[in-house]
């Protein structure tokens, strides 16, 4: 409005307008497309892969003389509302410290081995993994700590911040990883190599350029 002298209250009764104009298959495509169906096998091996990360950082936690907050897993297929507001498969998987939720999109999980070329058992099983990791920094007050850095800092420096924490939150899922085939020899060869695949073909930065 400051640019163009325009009365902003014009811009949403517009606004206003064209959704009411909006065709509702239009509109329909705006919400989300439900929970995939209980037996589905992309669903089930996801909640193994958590309930893995569960018993992981349970007994890693209560070592230390912690307690570890289980997140809540949403699956969606299309776009969710969050406490970190509404968001669409775009923006790939991601963990939200308002609600304490891991949200992962079933489609993503298809697209790995066509679109983005990290197929395999243990990539999806890193990509759960990574989120957690990002449960377990904001449950170790890192999260609020490098928050408060970055509004400290300039655009490069921050960007640099956020770099270094999704390289600890691939750590921390490597942890997982770790534990998980001392307690249960799950790790097969290829395993290893398959989640490096998808940590460099999947990062933040690769799928807002592939967007």
């Amino acid at each position: 409005a400051m640019l163009t002298g325009a009365d902003p209250r014009q811009l949403l009764s517009l606004l206003g307008a064209v959704e009411q104009l909006a065709p509702p298959q239009a509109q329909q495509q705006q919400v989300p497309e439900g929970l995939p169906p209980a037996d589905d096998p992309q669903a089930q091996f996801i909640g193994v892969v958590l309930k893995d990360t569960e018993n992981a950082w349970n007994a890693i936690f209560q070592k230390t003389g912690g307690h570890y907050q289980e997140p809540t897993l949403v699956l969606f297929d299309g776009r969710v509302s969050s406490a970190c507001g509404m968001a669409s498969a775009a923006v790939g998987p991601f963990y939200c410290p308002g609600d304490s939720k891991v949200y992962l999109d079933t489609a993503f999980f298809r697209e790995l081995d066509q679109r983005f070329g990290a197929p395999g058992d243990f990539a999806q099983a890193y990509v759960v993994a990574h989120e957690v990791g990002h449960h377990v920094q904001t449950l170790l007050g890192i999260a609020d700590k490098v928050q408060g850095m970055k509004q400290r800092m300039g655009e490069r420096e921050a960007n640099a911040l956020q770099v270094r924490m999704e390289l600890q939150a691939d750590c921390l899922a490597g942890v997982w990883a770790n534990l998980n085939h001392q307690l249960n020899n799950r790790l097969e060869p290829g395993d290893i190599e398959e989640g490096l695949r998808a940590a460099n073909a999947i990062g933040d930065d690769m799928i807002q350029k592939k967007t």
